[in-house]
């Protein structure tokens, strides 16, 4: 399938990317909570057959949607040419790959198409439960086809919050009635739980990559919330720097509230 860049596309595009990720999903379910092939990755962190298996079937199906696009995924060699072209499908083929190898069923297959720098198509799906999130640039999310929106309450007391324990403890010696959601290891679900107001407010710590992100990052905030740096950056993809530092999510009202709060004790939240 070769799509053209007109916005007219836009909803054969969706389609294209919506069916990608199911099929996605399915592969991986194939060996999920099943023994299989693994290693350690020279950071330190897993990868399984699995993962290879869904980023080969995701650089198949979308590799050839869009002329003139780059392919940047946590599980392919990157490529500078990236660099040069303003276009580019960001994925995490298994986003929280722990999870998956631990029988748990929050994991997920993320997948953005981001335009110089903010990604501007995007879907999350966790296959154990069939969640599919979707969203596109002006146009709103939704889960499962239904329309979603982050909480716009700016409440901090009993806002339920995720993330590592780090930052959850020193947020609640800042908010005393926080109510610590339990781990979500994949940050893309977690995120989009943001964005279907499932969880109020969630931190990333400084080393997360633009394929966790960018996907979950379109979803936040075409449901009404905002994802920023603390010092309220919004961020940037397809870059010479991958890495980014400590992040806070929430509906626009609590997030400009959890700023105000965290912008002179950013050193504890890193």
């Amino acid at each position: 399938m070769r799509v053209s860049d007109a916005v007219g596309q836009r909803e054969a595009l969706k389609t294209h990317l919506v069916e990608a990720v199911r099929e996605a999903g399915a592969l991986a379910l194939t060996t999920f909570d099943t023994p299989l092939r693994r290693w350690t990755k020279a950071d330190g962190s897993p990868v399984t057959e699995g993962d290879i298996a869904v980023d080969r079937l995701l650089h198949r199906r979308l590799a050839d949607a869009l002329p003139d696009t780059a392919w940047l995924s946590e599980e392919t060699p990157d490529d500078p040419v990236r660099l040069s072209v303003r276009r580019a499908w960001v994925v995490d083929p298994i986003d929280g790959t722990r999870a998956y190898i631990g029988g748990r069923p929050d994991w997920a297959v993320s997948v953005a198409l981001v335009e110089d720098g903010r990604p501007i198509l995007s879907a999350v799906f966790a296959p154990v439960e069939q969640a599919l999130f979707v969203a596109a640039a002006g146009a709103g999310a939704t889960l499962n086809g239904a329309a979603i929106s982050a909480v716009p309450s700016g409440e901090l007391d009993g806002a339920r919050v995720a993330g590592p324990k780090r930052q959850l403890e020193g947020l609640a010696r800042l908010i005393p009635d926080l109510i610590e959601a339990p781990r979500v290891f994949s940050l893309a679900l977690r995120l989009a739980r943001i964005a279907e107001g499932a969880l109020d407010a969630a931190l990333a710590s400084g080393q997360s990559h633009d394929w966790d992100l960018a996907a979950a990052d379109l979803l936040v905030h075409e449901a009404g919330g905002a994802l920023t740096t603390l010092d309220g950056r919004v961020l940037s993809y397809n870059g010479s720097a991958l890495v980014h530092g400590a992040l806070v999510a929430a509906g626009r009202a609590r997030h400009a509230r959890l700023l105000e709060l965290l912008k002179d004790r950013q050193d504890g939240f890193g």
